[in-house]
């Protein structure tokens, strides 16, 4: 586990490197996920970097160092620094000055220790610093990511009580990287899930879709619905809401398609299209993922796979198809892409339609026999053209 040869490698790279030269030797570190990720040999995907330097400092050093900044959340302590073609996340050490379980007031701090308890769990404060190749633990982080557990920094209860998205997190977490659970963190989320409703069903909607993302998450939405955490914000889901999602994640990867968060959560609820939008609504999910979500409910009728996908998509015909058993009809879409019916109105009428609505009616006819014979050549096309305007002269 104990990959310190990563970091150090992504440390080396220019990009972050010069970052770090600007900085100033001792003033900032590798943060969060990208040590923790580092140390388990997972691809790093973001780089945090926390620095005893204040967000304006670190303007300063970066923009004499010739590397781009962005100020994006200075307030907070957090700058974006450009450099080489890497993006890195410099926050200034911060300790919490107050808390109302959605959001905190922090102030800035210059204690490694104090920005480390501020953190949710063990494994995502741990800090490498490059110049010396050490990785700094202050609450047990490394025997906790060798044992592949998640445990809260301090007193649980208290931990959700200031942030109750933890209650979330803990479980994506878990089902991330936790081959145990952590009995106290599981009885401090099941005592406080009630907090899950002082949240914004944004913040809710983005943690859980993040969990239904991961590979396999079905052990863990049976914990959690086993242990009523989801009731509060998510009554739809009942107890037995996991019992379509494992055959779901198997059909998945026997069709060799990637997870799909929406199609997951659509099997955790009722098959039925208005209570996946109700739900998609009060999550204040997009208007292309409410009816992605309220389609999956619709169960598989046995129409032919092209046909369906050419109706509804080929996302939304895979999501059908999976939940309904259809998996190899599933994967035989992927990749695929519905043609275009390759007659207009305006040839109908050049053929001696007259202009109305009796175009699109013909149109229609001709769209629905070439769909459901597979999407014949063109010489059988033609045949469906020629019987239409036949029947509509008729």
């Amino acid at each position: 586990m104990n990959n310190v040869h990563e970091l150090r490698a992504l440390v080396a790279r220019p990009g972050i490197a010069a970052a770090f030269t600007a900085l100033g030797e001792g003033q900032a570190r590798l943060v969060g996920g990208a040590v923790r990720d580092g140390l388990l040999g997972i691809a790093v995907s973001d780089v945090d970097v926390a620095t005893m330097l204040s967000p304006y400092e670190v303007m300063r050093r970066c923009g004499a160092a010739g590397i781009k900044t962005i100020p994006t959340g200075i307030a907070h302590g957090t700058v974006t620094a450009v450099s080489a073609g890497e993006t890195l996340e410099i926050t200034t050490l911060r300790a919490d000055l107050a808390t109302d379980g959605r959001h905190a007031t922090v102030g800035f701090t210059d204690d490694w220790r104090e920005d480390a308890a501020r953190r949710d769990f063990t494994i995502n404060a741990l800090y490498f610093d490059p110049a010396t190749g050490e990785v700094h633990d202050y609450f047990g982080g490394l025997p906790d990511l060798a044992a592949h557990r998640v445990r809260f920094i301090g007193e649980p209860l208290q931990r959700i009580a200031e942030d109750h998205l933890r209650i979330l997190r803990f479980f994506r977490f878990t089902a991330r990287f936790g081959s145990q659970v952590d009995a106290d963190g599981l009885a401090a989320c099941a005592a406080r899930a009630n907090d899950l409703m002082a949240l914004s069903r944004e913040r809710i909607a983005d943690e859980w879709l993040k969990l239904l993302a991961l590979p396999d998450p079905v052990a863990t939405v049976a914990l959690m619905l086993g242990h009523g955490l989801l009731a509060p914000v998510l009554p739809e889901i009942g107890g037995d809401g996991s019992e379509r999602l494992a055959p779901l994640v198997g059909a998945e990867r026997t069709a060799k398609l990637a997870p799909d968060p929406l199609r997951r959560f659509a099997a955790l609820l009722p098959q039925d299209p208005l209570v996946a939008e109700k739900v998609a609504a009060r999550l204040k999910l997009s208007n292309k993922a409410r009816k992605r979500l309220a389609s999956a409910a619709v169960p598989y009728a046995g129409e032919h796979p092209r046909a369906l996908a050419y109706r509804i998509g080929v996302a939304e015909a895979q999501d059908r198809l999976l939940l309904g058993g259809a998996v190899d009809a599933a994967a035989a879409l992927e990749g695929w892409s519905p043609p275009r019916l390759p007659v207009g109105g305006g040839q109908l009428i050049a053929r001696g339609l007259t202009p109305g609505p009796a175009v699109a009616r013909t149109l229609k006819t001709i769209e629905d026999q070439w769909v459901n014979e597979g999407f014949p050549d063109a010489d059988r096309l033609d045949q469906l053209v020629q019987h239409a305007l036949g029947r509509s002269a008729g």
